[in-house]
């Protein structure tokens, strides 16, 4: 198993208080969080939302995707709940890393879309992986998800790993007019499920 349990620690958001857990992919070096909230291992499916990292939507309140807003949306969810966990995956841009993003951003800014732009730039639409939410997952003590998703791809790469997940329930925040053609695209070209694309 190359991801591995590195430390855990209180974190007070504007949401409540959550716990921050750290892990390291020992074969990447890429460094994962998961953030929980309550008894992760009492009765009933987890509250769960699989996030990867988007910068410039998750730090810099960016309107050009609907990542920021998914994020708040998940940890208010989990807020209300009291209970759940996020996994906070270091996976940049699809997968593509920062730069790379920025480039796609570029060809963006001249006419392509979000799948387009990364196919000019020699990568696949979406090269994430999931195979570390196994691990974490295990750490935690969680074997059953109600997942917040759009991503029907996401839900069947957890399935595949043998995580168990029960429900998936829509995350639909932060639709802009900025990010209403990325949006409609992830639909169109990448399956995601959401009402009134």
């Amino acid at each position: 198993m190359s991801t591995v349990f590195v430390a855990t620690a209180r974190l007070p958001t504007v949401h409540g208080i959550f716990t921050l857990h750290g892990f390291e992919d020992q074969a990447t070096g890429l460094e994962h969080v998961a953030l929980t909230m309550g008894n992760l291992m009492s009765a009933g499916a987890v509250l769960a939302r699989v996030h990867s990292e988007c910068l410039t939507g998750d730090a810099l309140f960016s309107q050009r995707c609907d990542c920021g807003a998914q994020l708040e949306e998940a940890m208010q969810a989990i807020a209300r709940e009291g209970r759940g966990v996020i996994l906070y995956l270091r996976q940049e841009g699809r997968g593509i890393g920062l730069m790379n993003k920025l480039k796609a951003y570029e060809l963006q800014d001249q006419g392509a879309d979000t799948v387009e732009a990364n196919e000019r730039l020699g990568f696949a639409p979406d090269l994430r992986q999931y195979d570390m939410c196994a691990p974490m997952l295990r750490h935690l003590g969680v074997t059953r998800l109600r997942l917040m998703t759009n991503n029907p791809r996401k839900l069947a790469a957890l399935q595949e790993l043998d995580i168990d997940v029960v429900e998936r329930l829509p995350l639909q925040a932060g639709k802009t007019p900025h990010n209403a053609h990325y949006i409609a695209t992830k639909v169109c070209k990448l399956g995601h499920i959401y009402s009134n694309a």
